[in-house]
């Protein structure tokens, strides 16, 4: 039994956000509850929450609670709202702004099939069976902090650029953090870049070639972004740890939602490789987690958003910032365990009745708490 205590920011945002986020905190109060240590929890606004309320996507004073916190748990933000809304104002601004402070380069994003959802998928069951991969996305260079990054008109019409742009640092940083992933699962690192066109592919390929010389024990192997984006919906059992730049990451993590049958169904962790500045904090590990689907602003109000993605990203805090990977463990086998017993939330229900975004949330905390 621990008497620790971690300390959660929690900002739901837009959205689903706020339906799914409490299914997560009350299967990390339900963990807390029977292991003996504590959580406390921070609360704030972020994206168009933020704005609506105080006209900016995270005021500062909310964003300086990361650093009284342990970790963070976000639901989403975004919608046509606030669409119209100049760039950097926008929800999004909030989010780019936070990873980009607290140094968040990496994004681990697990995609795992479940055997209860093989038929799940519009891909065939003998494809997506057994597939169990995680994309290890850089998160604070690349196409979306580049600069320069603006529109401008000329007398010929209306133009507009974005920068695509990494240092050897940061690619080396990644890439070492994929290795060690790797070390722990199947031993085997894709990195997935266009050496063939972009310079920064070039950078990209050499910087993971010298780094995987060090990591002779994990097999590595090179593959272009159009090949590897055929090839995780042809032959994803093929595929351990991919690591790959900001913008690929995006596209192809969410390509690979399709294996697990719903974006719905995905966790992600956003880390910085640091402990928490929270002095006397228990935390191994600071990190942002989030599920991947997005605020899903054509179903929020409803009470059908799947809440698994926001669940499993709780199992990860567990494991990555708690250090508690049989807690996580047992979270991640109690989703597992209400899906075959015919759990379903409305985007995973091919037929028959689906339950709300809460109840579904209770099934997992009763095969929860039989586990623990």
């Amino acid at each position: 039994m621990s008497e620790d205590m971690y300390r959660i920011l929690c900002l739901p945002g837009d959205g689903v956000g706020p339906e799914i986020i409490p299914e997560a905190t009350a299967t990390l109060d339900l963990v807390a509850a029977k292991r003996g240590f504590k959580i406390d929890y921070l609360n704030a606004l972020i994206g168009g929450a933020a704005i609506d309320a105080h006209g900016v996507p995270i005021r500062p004073q909310d964003a300086a609670l990361a650093d009284e916190a342990d970790a963070i748990l976000l639901g989403a933000v975004g919608g046509p709202k606030w669409d119209h809304l100049p760039r950097e104002r926008r929800p999004e601004g909030g989010l780019l702004g936070m990873r980009r402070s607290l140094g968040l380069f990496a994004n681990l994003r697990p995609i795992k099939v479940f055997d209860a959802l093989v038929d799940t998928s519009p891909l065939k069951p003998d494809v997506v069976r057994g597939a169990d991969l995680i994309i290890v996305r850089e998160l604070t260079g690349g196409l979306y902090f580049g600069k320069p990054s603006k529109q401008w008109t000329t007398g010929r019409g209306r133009r507009a650029v974005d920068t695509l742009k990494y240092s050897e640092q940061e690619i080396g940083r990644l890439a070492e953090l994929g290795y060690q992933l790797a070390a722990g699962r199947r031993r085997k690192v894709t990195s997935v870049d266009k050496a063939n066109v972009l310079a920064s592919g070039q950078l990209w390929r050499a910087v993971v070639s010298e780094i995987a010389q060090r990591h002779a024990e994990i097999a590595t192997e090179h593959v272009l972004v159009d090949a590897a984006a055929m090839k995780l919906i042809s032959r994803p059992g093929d595929f351990d740890v991919l690591i790959m730049e900001n913008t690929f990451g995006d596209i192809l993590s969410d390509e690979a939602a399709v294996l697990a049958g719903s974006l719905g169904m995905l966790p992600s962790a956003s880390l910085n490789g640091r402990k928490p500045k929270r002095r006397g904090s228990p935390a191994k590990q600071f990190g942002l987690y989030e599920p991947i689907h997005g605020s899903a602003p054509d179903i929020a109000g409803q009470g059908s958003a799947n809440p698994c993605g926001a669940i499993l990203s709780a199992a990860m805090l567990l494991r990555i910032t708690c250090g508690l990977p049989d807690e996580a463990a047992a979270v991640e086998a109690a989703v597992a365990a209400a899906l075959e017993r015919g759990a379903r939330t409305r985007d995973i229900a091919s037929s028959g009745e689906s339950l709300t975004t809460t109840a579904f949330g209770e099934r997992v905390r009763g095969e929860l708490a039989r586990l623990l």
